[in-house]
């Protein structure tokens, strides 16, 4: 019996992992359509968002059916909540990706980026896809080195988003209102995306180490 429920334990945290599978490459289809103008990835990162709403509704049933057949305590129970707490993030990780998939639908067929800044996207792009990666992984080994990593990469995400918005505010900026919306929105996605796999995986060594970092997100 006792092998079963730590299998179930063990399950979750598969789940999780996979959600992190999913965003990453959900955010990935979603800037090549920002990139390139592709309404096809758009149209896919779209409609494959429902598939991560049910990964979340799913991994939540789990744990809760635990916490009620388990009445898991210490490490157990730890483990129960950062699940329901992850799945959360995730599921808003997948969201950020999909406002960008729509975004980059709603002005098709021309680009949402002017030339200019279009580098920034694709850097914040790689550095999205990675820490989603690393969250996976940070779940799959419970590594809290690697974790604490995310930290790091989160700083680069933050130095592009401030190199972003010194190109937004020169005064020199030719593009108008409208493309400047655009951009300060899509930049604000992505450091979201990056803020919430921070989150991730301080869940992580809050099960590993029975302490939350300072530092969270429960915001969209």
């Amino acid at each position: 019996m006792r092998e079963a429920y730590r299998d179930q334990l063990g399950q979750l945290a598969d789940q999780l992992a996979d959600m992190c599978s999913m965003v990453g490459d959900a955010m990935s289809l979603a800037t090549r359509s920002l990139l390139e103008a592709d309404l096809a990835l758009a149209e896919q990162v779209i409609g494959d968002d429902v598939k991560v709403d049910d990964a979340r509704s799913k991994t939540e049933e789990d744990a809760y059916a635990l916490l009620a057949l388990q009445a898991p305590v210490a490490t157990d129970l730890r483990t129960v909540l950062a699940v329901i707490h992850a799945a959360e993030s995730l599921e808003r990780m997948g969201d950020l990706a999909l406002h960008v998939a729509k975004a980059a639908r709603r002005r098709h067929p021309n680009h949402v980026l002017p030339e200019s800044v279009a580098p920034y996207f694709a850097e914040m792009g790689k550095v999205a896809c990675k820490m989603a990666a690393k969250a996976e992984q940070v779940i799959r080994t419970q590594d809290i080195k690697l974790a604490r990593e995310l930290d790091e990469t989160d700083d680069e995400m933050d130095d592009l988003h401030q190199h972003l918005f010194t190109v937004l505010m020169d005064r020199e900026w030719p593009y108008g209102v409208a493309a400047a919306v655009d951009v300060t929105l899509l930049g604000r996605f992505y450091e979201r995306f990056a803020d919430h796999a921070v989150s991730v995986a301080n869940r992580v060594v809050f099960v590993v180490t029975g302490r939350m970092p300072g530092y969270g997100t429960d915001e969209l």
